[in-house]
């Protein structure tokens, strides 16, 4: 049985620009003794994100780095949906166990800011309820929405995710073909490794890179004549941010049949 008890505020802190946090979830960060960030290497950008995000509206709040443990990344791994749940499984595993470790050797509440929103293609929730089941620590979870890449890109092009009395679909960039064959005709995409888009030449597509950061840059059009450019906008926003995250809402154009 647990014999030590603490309350994790998972926070939401918006696609990346300082100001995007909600007032609700800047009041979390600051009744917190401290937040903790996964560190993904010596230099990790989005860790030094979350320090700025900090200093800005919880400046007596430390930001604890963990160093993240090293998730099986070939192609032989992860070949099969089934591959690829069991490396995030063991993953999620071992995050779990050095989180653990980290809020055992701190007293007080902790804060686990979450890029976007903490329901959308986030492990977060997850890691803390295995955490929990273990028992070593017993935790009381709140959850803090934040503004999401799907608001900011809607908001940003202008647009409506789904057309009139439609639907739209949200999935990964390794399972858009997989949606696409099962009849989705609008479709969000987060998690891109890649575009893999060559085979949607006529559909139409509104794209949104590194969304609320300096660096952020949009691009709408036909997939044919806008996908070269959208390449070279995520090679750049790497290369000059030491990072990209891109979404996109992709549509299909009347007649095509891809």
């Amino acid at each position: 049985m647990a014999s030590d008890r603490r309350r994790v505020r998972v926070v939401g802190i918006g696609s990346g620009g300082l100001d995007q946090i909600t007032i609700e979830a800047a009041e979390a960060l600051r009744a917190s003794a401290y937040a903790l960030a996964a560190v993904k290497g010596p230099a990790d950008a989005l860790v030094d994100l979350r320090a700025r995000l900090l200093a800005r509206h919880a400046p007596d709040v430390e930001l604890v780095g963990v160093p993240d443990p090293e998730r099986e990344r070939s192609s032989s791994s992860t070949s099969t949906p089934l591959d690829y749940r069991g490396v995030v499984l063991d993953w999620h595993e071992a995050r779990s166990l050095a989180w653990e470790r980290a809020m055992a050797a701190r007293p007080g509440d902790v804060a686990i800011p979450v890029w976007g929103d903490p329901a959308f293609y986030d492990s977060t929730l997850r890691i803390l309820d295995r955490i929990a089941e273990r028992g070593r620590l017993a935790l009381d979870v709140e959850v803090l929405p934040g503004i999401s890449a799907l608001q900011v890109l809607a908001a940003r092009h202008r647009i409506v995710l789904h057309e009139i009395g439609g639907t739209v679909t949200v999935t990964t960039g390794r399972r858009l073909h997989e949606a696409v064959a099962a009849g989705a005709d609008n479709v969000v995409v987060m998690l891109n490794a890649d575009l893999p888009l060559d085979q949607f030449a006529d559909w139409r597509i509104w794209w949104g890179g590194n969304l609320g950061d300096a660096g952020e840059t949009l691009v709408a059009g036909r997939v044919g004549d806008v996908l070269a450019e959208l390449r070279g906008h995520r090679e750049r926003l790497r290369a000059e941010h030491g990072w990209v995250m891109d979404v996109y809402l992709l549509r299909r154009g009347e007649g095509t049949t891809a």
